[in-house]
């Protein structure tokens, strides 16, 4: 069993790589029976994982430090050399989807590794080589500006997911103080985003124009791998959204805004849940990974096999460190088997929730990673959060090992916040859907737009004592929108589905939930989202009604919780 420090990375020889493949394309295109292009193929499929593997370990290290000197100057490499890999996959997908002998192939490799490879013919081109060298060189740029940012504040220096924990600080004044901290790092580098975001939009539409599509909007599509639904699927499920569950909020900010005795819920408010403060996890980050391997021993023989090889691979870096890129995210390295988790945890709520969604993540990858195709281990985005957010809730009946007796505050705030995610999810697609239909936007008319649509997507957020945000900054911090466009409304869909998941797991208790759970977790990137749906016998998001429906459960659940329950 070996330990994550200890996987080997090495660096490949392109022209070496580059000379296989051709060789083993070769033979595969000139098989003249079954057999020999199902050994050439499948050949092709471990020289295709052994280098996506190297590119993920250097990625996930450059990540954990992006001051390591060593991987730095690796990402640099991949972020060249990425795209001229990828030429040479994309002619492997495009010799795989007209081979003659279909039939063969769809028998030892997911029916979905076709339709990925359809999608990565269509979108790629030598011709945009030096263009997405351009656009990993601008997600690398922002993504150190992220990690390495330092904001002085009360008497102490701080990264920004480290400034995240003052949102849910006790004293209102301070939570005001840090609000007006961050915003004014934002702000004092304005000209630096605007400049990275437009060069990013000028590159990505280049990129469209140049296969023929009408935008990056519409190519997204197709980088998405949205099999089962378009755009104006999208468009009528944001339409949802605004109508079915904005109300909802809003009634809920209402509520919050009265418990904490406040005329009007600012926006540094939201994520101050309790007058008596919000739910705070026992321990350090140690004692939150011993808890939580105790509850994956106890929730099922599969999970508890899962986490205890987590724990003893060292496969979780979890505590945020200057150099270290934000956020939170799951890799799972093909070539070793292995998955990782990545968090930065600040001590709030939000690290249980971080280590039960991407242990979801991991999990799911973890029971597909026998799949014969790298590339279908984890389903396409949407399908793959099902997972995540899904194991948030299936964590519910253990989370008194994490909250003790702040357990029910806890709940209703988790629950309360998944509902309340809906709409800024969806607000980040719009924006990202107008801002790359209208590439011509200057960056102020850019922030005018996301102003305008946040107004339609959280119309009661108040910016009143941070005046800055009002213009339309907050996009700012959202890195999916500067690192993987599009990625996003997923993350909803993906919410409606795990909804759905604690109804079952936790109102009706249904005996059938995790085998369910199971299946789909086994099936991964083998089915498209519309058929996990089916496998785990649940509705999907786009079907009139799903969302209503949800939404009137939740509401009736946090209703049900009185405010002499929350404390």
């Amino acid at each position: 069993m070996t330990d994550f420090s200890q996987l080997p990375y090495q660096r490949p020889n392109f022209e070496r790589v580059k000379h296989q493949y051709h060789q083993l394309l070769t033979a595969f295109q000139r098989a003249d029976d079954p057999l020999t292009a199902t050994q050439a193929a499948l050949l092709l499929a471990e020289l295709n994982e052994r280098v996506a593997s190297q590119q993920m370990l250097a990625t996930v290290r450059f990540s954990v430090n992006t001051l390591d000197a060593f991987y730095s100057g690796e990402n640099d490499y991949w972020n060249d050399y990425g795209p001229k890999y990828d030429e040479l996959v994309a002619d492997y997908y495009r010799a795989l989807v007209v081979s003659p002998f279909q039939a063969e192939l769809k028998q030892i490799f997911p029916e979905t590794l076709f339709k990925i490879a359809a999608n990565q013919v269509k979108t790629f081109s030598a011709q945009n080589i030096p263009l997405q060298q351009a656009e990993n060189k601008l997600t690398s740029r922002y993504a150190k500006w992220i990690a390495t940012a330092e904001i002085d504040f009360a008497g102490e220096t701080y990264t920004l997911p480290q400034m995240n924990k003052f949102s849910s600080d006790r004293d209102r004044t301070k939570r005001q103080a840090a609000a007006q901290a961050t915003t004014a790092w934002y702000v004092e580098h304005e000209a630096e985003f605007d400049e990275i975001y437009d060069q990013m939009v000028k590159v990505r539409t280049e990129m469209a124009h140049n296969l023929n599509y009408r935008d990056y909007a519409a190519m997204s599509l197709d980088l998405m791998n949205r099999f089962d639904y378009g755009e104006a699927e999208i468009a009528a499920y944001r339409k949802q959204i605004r109508e079915q569950v904005v109300p909802v909020v809003t009634q809920l900010h209402q509520r919050q805004a009265k418990r904490l005795g406040l005329s009007r819920l600012a926006f540094f408010d939201e994520n101050f849940a309790f007058p008596s403060g919000n739910a705070v996890p026992s321990g350090n980050a140690e004692a939150l990974v011993v808890q939580a391997n105790e509850f994956y021993h106890e929730l099922s023989p599969q999970t508890g096999d899962f986490f205890q090889m987590m724990i003893d691979r060292h496969n979780l870096d979890l505590v945020s460190q200057h150099g270290k890129q934000s956020g939170g995210y799951c890799e799972f390295i093909p070539e070793f088997e292995t998955p990782f988790i990545f968090a930065n945890f600040n001590g709030t709520s939000g690290d249980v929730d971080v280590l039960t969604h991407e242990a979801g993540h991991a999990f799911q990858a973890y029971q597909a990673r026998d799949t014969n195709a790298w590339e279908c281990i984890f389903p396409t985005n949407e399908g793959a959060e099902i997972f995540s957010m899904s194991m948030e809730f299936i964590a519910y009946p253990w989370l008194d090992k994490f909250f003790g007796q702040q357990t029910t505050k806890y709940k209703y705030d988790h629950l309360a916040s998944a509902l309340t995610f809906l709409p800024y999810g969806a607000l980040v697609d719009h924006f990202q859907t107008e801002v790359y239909q209208h590439p011509e936007m200057t960056p102020e008319e850019r922030k005018a737009t996301w102003r305008r649509l946040e107004k339609m997507y959280l119309p009661d957020r108040d910016y009143t004592e941070v005046p800055e945000l009002d213009r339309g900054l907050y996009w700012y911090r959202q890195s999916h929108i500067f690192e993987v466009p599009f990625y996003y409304i997923d993350y909803t869909l993906a919410q409606v589905i795990a909804f759905e998941f604690w109804q079952r797991f936790n109102l009706d208790h249904d005996q059938n939930a995790w085998s369910d759970y199971l299946a789909m977790a086994e099936a991964g990137g083998k089915q498209t989202f519309t058929q996990l749906i089916e496998l785990g016998h649940l509705q999907s998001p786009f079907a009139p009604g799903t969302i209503e429906t949800v939404v009137a459960k939740i509401n009736q659940q946090l209703a049900s919780i009185s405010e002499e329950q929350l404390g």
